[in-house]
């Protein structure tokens, strides 16, 4: 089964050091949040249309980006730069497919980086109508992917992709106010 192209835009290193204002404007974390490294969005496109494919790289990067900084500013986790693993994570992704579906992949690159908990976002295509923003955490003390959520999106544009990463971390932590294990 054909399940598109698979993009992923950008290195975490040249993410995390190419806008000062991820990292500069956020508070320290809170003591007792459990480590994450939040991994490249991969693209699911069975579309593979020319004409938005440069929008939507940068798309992808700018949606990593807000994604780890609402993260971290909602003090849900203390994210952690997968850069350092970005040779492992290359090696990796020349193997498989699609990253977010190898759970051997987030746990190898927790595992040396050290953290607790691996997400894997990815976006899929279905026209440029529909799309949906994925995340999978990976746990890796436990071995196994220990939470997924997914948003919806209506329209392939800079809008509808920053009120899913917005939408999608204001949910999650709504949810964790009301059960403080959600999404560990």
């Amino acid at each position: 089964m054909n399940m598109g192209r698979r993009l992923v835009v950008g290195s975490g290193a040249a993410l995390l050091f190419g806008s000062p204002r991820v990292f500069a404007q956020t508070p320290a974390p809170a003591p007792g949040l459990r480590s994450i490294a939040v991994l490249q969005i991969e693209l699911l496109d069975d579309q593979n249309n020319p004409a938005t494919k440069a929008a939507q790289e940068v798309r992808l990067r700018e949606a990593l980006l807000q994604l780890r900084e609402e993260l971290r500013a909602r003090s849900l986790y203390r994210v952690v730069d997968p850069g350092p693993t970005q040779p492992l994570q290359d090696k990796l992704r020349a193997q498989q497919e699609f990253f977010y579906r190898c759970d051997d992949c987030a746990a190898q690159v927790g595992q040396q980086l050290g953290v607790d908990l691996v997400m894997t976002p990815w976006v899929q295509k279905v026209s440029e109508l529909i799309l949906n923003f994925n995340v999978q955490i990976f746990g890796v003390p436990a071995g196994k992917v220990i939470f997924s959520k997914s948003v919806d999106m209506r329209g392939n544009d800079d809008e509808s992709w920053k009120r899913a990463v917005r939408y999608l971390v204001r949910d999650m932590a709504e949810k964790r106010t009301m059960n403080p294990k959600y999404g560990q």
